[in-house]
């Protein structure tokens, strides 16, 4: 492209952390930025801002781009997504005006991914029930040994992003590792070294679980109580996806009847659970606060992400992140 696009940051919380000073000098160079930080609700009142910008640079709490709102931005070109998915944002107008997005979905699967792969080896070794146990008998009482570190069974559920991620940092480690996902190819588990089981097999044979499966109507309470009663002795079951995807009162009893079962939950449904759910209260859940994706100074990773497809597109390069109507059926 021959001239600098006019261009607006988007997102109060861009400030501090998905967009630090020298990512945004960095983006001063590409494009004529907007010298405001734009909020979606400041951004909606500049007329005139809107009828000129071209590209949208934005990360958590995008406006929705309906028909209204792409009215009033006849120039726009380009949406970059600092950010996870874009469901909330997206609209039929957008995909019908053919205009560009592009998602940091990848730049965020790698804190997840870390994430883990830390409570995979923890929960391997029963780190989380031997340190409440030491602390609670304030003496070396250890717990009965779990399945360690060496030749276990991991089971990963979705080969999206994330699941790969996991399973390729994954290999460093003398596990087995299966996979279930309905929707990929055998060439994909071929490549990735994995073996593709059932999902009922999964729950019966591996030490660990970890849920990676995106929140779309298909896989709303696929994990059912049934399936985490068939796991075995001192398994443990990870949800870093979502909330939704669990059939939570029923993981509830499953974890009553078998104490010795840990859940490792960073998501529930609602979040933050109410006040009276059992996820506070139930000695073998471990929960987290939605932690396990991007946050503080993490979160740049996903703003350098967005600026490097930026310039791919200034380029007219193939995009590596771009989301289509298409592929976002299949996306969280």
């Amino acid at each position: 492209m021959n001239s600098r696009p006019d261009a607006v940051l988007l997102g109060e919380y861009a400030t501090h952390h998905v967009f630090p000073e020298e990512l945004k000098n960095r983006l001063r160079t590409l494009v004529n930025l907007h010298p405001t930080l734009h909020s979606p609700q400041s951004l909606l009142q500049e007329d005139a801002l809107l009828d000129q910008t071209e590209v949208i640079i934005g990360t958590w709490g995008m406006p929705v781009f309906d028909s209204a709102l792409l009215a009033r931005m006849p120039k726009l070109r380009a949406i970059f997504y600092a950010a996870g998915t874009v469901k909330g944002f997206v609209s039929d107008a957008l995909w019908d005006r053919h205009i560009t997005v592009v998602s940091a979905a990848a730049a965020n699967a790698v804190p997840v991914a870390e994430y883990t792969i830390g409570t995979i080896l923890l929960s391997l070794k029963r780190f989380f029930e031997n340190a409440e146990a030491t602390r609670t008998t304030r003496t070396f009482a250890r717990v009965p040994d779990g399945p360690g570190n060496f030749r276990s069974t991991v089971g990963i559920i979705s080969l999206g992003q994330i699941g790969r991620l996991v399973i390729e940092k994954l290999k460093v480690f003398d596990h087995r590792i299966i996979a279930h996902d309905p929707h990929a190819p055998p060439s994909l588990f071929e490549k990735l070294g994995v073996a593709p089981v059932s999902l009922e097999e999964i729950f019966a044979t591996a030490d660990v679980v970890s849920l990676h499966a995106p929140w779309i109507p298909q896989t709303v309470g696929m994990i059912t109580g049934d399936l985490l009663r068939t796991m075995k002795a001192q398994a443990t079951f990870i949800n870093t996806s979502r909330g939704a995807l669990v059939r939570e009162p029923e993981l509830f009893q499953v974890l009553t009847e078998r104490p010795d079962l840990t859940a490792i939950i960073d998501v529930t449904h609602p979040e933050p659970p109410p006040p009276d759910s059992p996820f506070y209260t139930l000695p073998n859940v471990r929960l987290t606060p939605h932690i396990a994706g991007s946050v503080g100074p993490e979160c740049a990773r996903m703003g350098w992400l967005a600026v490097s497809e930026l310039e791919r597109w200034l380029k007219q390069e193939p995009l590596q992140h771009e989301v289509t109507r298409e592929r976002l059926s299949l996306m969280a």
